[in-house]
């Protein structure tokens, strides 16, 4: 198959490539959407993550840099895909591109949809103290992760003490096992397993106040906040809080008795054991 693969990072590309190639198909074009400072103003240019992006990409490969859905669109229309491959995209693709391929279009997500639709599932599945994540290989129709599935992988353990890089590793590894079956269900023209949207929960941005830890909150939904900006959300290491009349990063806490600054939550105490000092943005 001719396959436009659409990603927001270089691993994220390597990741799709590998798998088409595995299995026996083209990767035609890959294009990556310019977006992630105008939803996180506090985040870095997206100038070195496409400079990533074109040393990870074989010599000779079309890049594309739309600046919006219709531009997306008219980039891949030139180029007649069987089908597309997404991860990791925040836009909502239109009904033109989804009907651009002669296949459709398939989407990895980080979560066992239903379950954390939406641009954030793994933020959100450590925000809400899940133990474990899993992966979702599905059809894209016009709303959001609603697709019938193709593959899908629980399993993947979030641990206590967050390590972001073991977490993704396992992430890519569950991605890498379920892509070649997906892409030879999706050659066949299997149409999936439909979605149960009793249990369907969303996944959304983070709103601009979660940066900031209130201290009337219990303390395991502080701790799990911390544990969210392990991620790098909003650009930031970790959450802004008063702690001893100074602005601070919370970098790690423990929600046990640890060596730290003890602070008082709604229902208990909270030990911040790791924190750097800080210049908010004003609320």
């Amino acid at each position: 198959m001719r396959i436009a693969l659409i990603s927001y990072s270089a691993d994220g590309f390597t990741l799709l490539r590998e798998a088409c190639v595995k299995a026996g198909h083209e990767p035609i074009a890959f294009a990556h959407a310019r977006t992630l400072r105008q939803r996180y103003p506090t985040s870095k240019d997206s100038a070195e993550s496409i400079a990533a992006i074109i040393r990870s990409l074989p010599p000779g490969s079309d890049l594309l840099l739309p600046g919006s859905i219709d531009g997306l669109a008219d980039a891949l229309a030139g180029y007649h895909p069987d089908l597309i491959l997404v991860y990791g995209f925040p836009w909502k693709l239109s009904r033109s591109i989804l009907r651009m391929a002669k296949l459709g279009a398939i989407n990895v997500h980080t979560s066992l949809l239903p379950k954390h639709r939406g641009p954030l599932p793994v933020h959100w599945a450590v925000r809400n103290g899940d133990p474990e994540i899993g992966v979702t290989i599905h059809w894209m129709d016009e709303d959001f992760d609603t697709g019938n599935i193709l593959a899908q992988k629980g399993g993947i353990p979030i641990e206590e003490d967050l390590v972001t890089a073991r977490l993704w590793r396992d992430i890519d590894a569950a991605i890498g096992d379920l892509l070649g079956p997906a892409l030879e269900r999706a050659t066949t023209g299997a149409t999936g397993e439909p979605q149960n949207e009793a249990e369907a929960t969303y996944a959304g941005w983070m709103e601009p106040d979660f940066m900031f830890v209130d201290w009337t909150s219990d303390a395991r939904s502080i701790h799990n906040q911390v544990r969210t900006f392990r991620f790098n959300l909003f650009g930031l290491r970790g959450p802004f809080a008063r702690l001893n009349h100074e602005w601070m990063t919370v970098l790690r806490t423990r929600t046990e008795p640890a060596d730290g600054l003890r602070m008082d939550c709604a229902d208990g105490p909270i030990w911040i054991t790791e924190a750097i000092p800080a210049a908010p943005p004003h609320r």
